[in-house]
């Protein structure tokens, strides 16, 4: 594990991207990829909103959503930790930077 600069949280040297969580990996694939990576150590993942926002029929947060699930489900979230973006998606009018 890596200790993050200025900060208690101890990370697994391989971040795992999230960006095909919905989009080109759909639910079961996107969590038997979580499930193999969290059971060889993994506890790092990154993700953001506007991940899949591009595909037809997706609004973004399609892996997020999937991300907390998979959390929810193996009751892991206190042992995982997330890496994420906030984008300013036509859905969300008027985020602001403040």
């Amino acid at each position: 594990m890596i200790r993050l600069p200025n900060s208690d949280l101890e990370v697994h040297p391989l971040c795992l991207g999230g960006n095909v969580f919905g989009f080109s990996a759909d639910v079961a694939n996107s969590e038997a990829v979580l499930d193999y990576y969290f059971d060889n150590g993994g506890n790092f993942v990154d993700t953001a909103d506007m991940y899949s926002q591009w595909a037809p029929g997706h609004v973004g947060g399609e892996s997020e959503t999937i991300i907390g699930n998979w959390m929810k489900r193996r009751g892991n979230r206190a042992k995982m930790i997330i890496a994420t973006k906030v984008a300013k998606l036509d859905s969300r009018p008027g985020l602001k930077p403040e």
